[in-house]
């Protein structure tokens, strides 16, 4: 699919930068997300994260696989119809395995699998790789995506 088919899904998520984990989306579908984004280098959680070793914290990890490989999954099962409506996200529950560090200035892939999405429930199995195609974590991230009551 190509870029543009993307943007739209990009347009609707409910972040901006400096908490925008989300530099493109690679494809979506019924079953999926895949997308990536590269940490930069001038961010400043790596000024204290870790002294004179600068690491990506685990928790902004996580945020960046649940907006590509979660949230963005669910705007697309919505629709661009429903999904420009008043969208409500919520997320319920994690769980991750961390393996590698990132560093600063890398870039991540993230490729989610759907588990389930009923009753506004979005349950995926992700997983995130780096610049090597070296697992740098997995887990299993659940959240609730619908439409707020006008």
């Amino acid at each position: 699919m190509r870029k543009e088919f993307f943007q739209w899904i990009l347009d609707k998520l409910p972040y901006a930068k400096p908490f925008l984990f989300v530099d493109e989306l690679l494809k979506v579908d019924e079953n999926g997300a895949e997308g990536s984004y590269r940490f930069d280098v001038g961010s400043d959680f790596y000024k204290g994260h870790f002294k004179d070793n600068p690491v990506t914290p685990g928790v902004l990890l996580t945020e960046c696989c649940a907006q590509i490989g979660l949230v963005c999954l669910g705007i697309y099962l919505l629709g661009e119809r429903e999904a420009s409506k008043n969208l409500k996200i919520g997320m319920s529950s994690s769980q991750m395995e961390f393996l590698v560090p990132v560093f600063p200035g890398e870039r991540v892939k993230v490729i989610s699998q759907i588990v389930y999405f009923r009753f506004q429930k979005l349950k995926c199995e992700v997983k995130m790789y780096d610049e090597d195609d070296k697992l740098v974590c997995k887990g299993t991230l659940a959240g609730m995506i619908g439409l707020r009551d006008e």
